[in-house]
């Protein structure tokens, strides 16, 4: 299903972005519990004043909604609606600058659920009750009679086959699908009792496709906004990892310095580009991809997309060693960091919210402390008051140590392309196929293909996204103006490929034998909720 809503600022954005900056602003200016406590349990009302609803049927539900997005990014879990809670309630645990979130990640605020229906078949006012009757003919099930000269669905007849809808010439029967549950790749999103949005924990693998299609604003994921600023204003160094995919997300035409300059007044003591990982992760998968295609496995298949890869190993365990074991550009770049930084926090900046759960894992130890999407990091901008197109450049160079092929991972094919341009440039005549995915459907289908034989000796490219990291649940812009901006920034690098990279001999010190064994099985658990 097409993303419609990005780019576009609605309502729900307006509210989610306002909810960030309170949140920041609080951490920024935090005192002790008791006054945190009285402004948490004032929030709502700030955000959401007077007594006029404004955007649902009640100013009480909406506040009550609010007040569950500030739990959620404060990291703290939702509230049961039946029984009296404080807002607040919770708080120690999230004034502390080294936890993590409780499970789950991506929650359902149930009573801000629409109860959209999810499957369903019904006549729209388009039908002519015309003579044909095609749709009642076709129908296996007798479901469809005429009524009024106008056709009616019986949905307790209805298999949900959509002949009817394939039939109509007038295109007057409509396919209801729930927008979050068509989103998922996964097929985690079912109904609760009430009809309402529920989510099987035991398939979701993060990917926030859900939560950026509810145009309800229903689905949310956990933060750890509070906590960086815990860290920062207790004077740590803090240092910002940054995805490729920054470019364009604030504004302005991937101007670095206007970037660093807006980190440091944000309090981060640097800034370092993960397109550099993202060389290191091209050379890994590129020298397994020579080692073990096709004589030790069939095909294998790209690791940076970490929702791609726990479906692709979930569902297809007997070929899960067909999937890279190369690190991700995140945990390279961390890594390096840590070398010449070992007290350092590390915070990844990025478009995915699947890279909370991979920070997360302890299996892999990814030396990254904090993940904050795009847009949470712009509600720390609008906290601050930072204008960041009208701030001064700070008159240094771009990022310059990653190529133009690790820049372009952001965007889907980006990998792929990186991994075959550095096999030529060893093995210029070696033949490399490739197969790309965009969305978990699409890549489900891809892996199917591949374990029947359809791609012998191929490098897979999986993307959970469509569109690749530049349509990541944690963007600010429309996809196709996010990739052409990469596209362009790419350009902008002295060096061309990943072999180009002055790095790349620190790979075998930064890819230590860590185990991935587990790496399903604790990205699933990171998302069940604790008993």
């Amino acid at each position: 299903m097409a993303d419609t809503m990005r780019g576009v600022y609605t309502n729900l954005t307006d509210i989610r972005r306002r909810v960030f900056c309170e949140v920041a602003k609080l951490a920024y200016a935090v005192g002790d519990n008791a006054d945190v406590a009285h402004r948490i349990d004032e929030l709502p009302y700030e955000i959401i004043p007077g007594d006029v609803a404004t955007y649902r049927e009640s100013v009480f539900l909406e506040r009550a909604i609010v007040g569950e997005r500030i739990r959620l990014t404060m990291g703290l879990p939702l509230q049961d609606a039946d029984h009296l809670n404080r807002l607040s309630d919770g708080l120690a645990e999230a004034m502390e600058p080294e936890v993590y979130y409780q499970p789950p990640l991506i929650n359902v605020i149930k009573f801000a659920c629409n109860a959209c229906e999810d499957n369903t078949y019904r006549v729209t006012d388009a039908c002519q009750g015309c003579l044909a009757h095609p749709c009642r003919e076709i129908c296996p099930k007798g479901a469809i009679t005429f009524v009024n000269k106008r056709a009616h669905i019986d949905q307790d007849k209805c298999i949900h086959c959509g002949m009817c809808f394939k039939t109509c010439p007038y295109n007057a029967i409509h396919h209801h699908v729930r927008p979050c549950a068509a989103a998922c790749g996964m097929k985690a999103i079912g109904s609760d009792e009430q009809g309402r949005a529920k989510i099987d924990y035991e398939k979701c693998v993060s990917c926030g496709q859900c939560l950026i299609n509810c145009p309800f604003g229903a689905i949310a994921d956990k933060s750890q906004i509070f906590q960086v600023i815990q860290a920062i204003n207790a004077g740590d160094e803090v240092i910002a990892a940054v995805a490729p995919a920054f470019v364009g997300q604030f504004g302005g035409k991937g101007n670095v310095g206007k970037l660093r300059e807006a980190f440091k007044r944000l309090g981060f003591s640097g800034v370092e580009e993960v397109a550099l990982g993202a060389d290191l992760c091209t050379i890994q998968e590129a020298d397994d991809f020579l080692e073990e295609v096709p004589e030790k496995l069939p095909f294998m298949g790209t690791s940076c997309c970490p929702a791609w890869s726990v479906m692709a190993k979930k569902e297809f365990p007997k070929y899960a060693n067909c999937i890279s074991m190369a690190l991700t550009p995140m945990t390279l770049t961390a890594r390096m960091i840590r070398t010449q930084h070992p007290h350092a926090k590390i915070v990844f900046v990025g478009p995915c919210a699947a890279k909370k759960l991979e920070a997360m894992r302890k299996s892999i130890r990814s030396e990254v402390d904090f993940v904050l999407t795009f847009e949470e990091m712009a509600g720390m901008m609008d906290a601050k008051e930072i204008d960041y197109l009208s701030l001064e450049d700070d008159n240094k160079s771009d990022f310059d140590v990653a190529s133009a092929d690790g820049r372009g991972f952001a965007v889907a094919g980006g990998v792929a392309t990186a991994v075959v341009n550095a096999i030529h440039k060893r093995y210029p005549d070696r033949e490399v196929n490739v197969v790309n995915a965009e969305g978990l459907d699409e890549c489900r289908k891809m892996m199917r293909d591949a374990t029947k034989g359809k791609y012998p000796g191929y490098l897979l490219e999986g993307m959970a996204c469509p569109g690749g990291c530049v349509a990541g649940a944690g963007t600010l812009q429309a996809i196709n103006k996010s990739a052409a901006a990469v596209k362009r920034y790419a350009k902008r690098s002295p060096r061309q490929g990943a072999a180009e990279n002055a790095y790349r001999m620190l790979i075998p010190a930064l890819a230590s034998e860590d185990g991935i064994d587990h790496e399903v099985d604790e990205t699933l658990e990171a998302q069940r909720p604790h008993e």
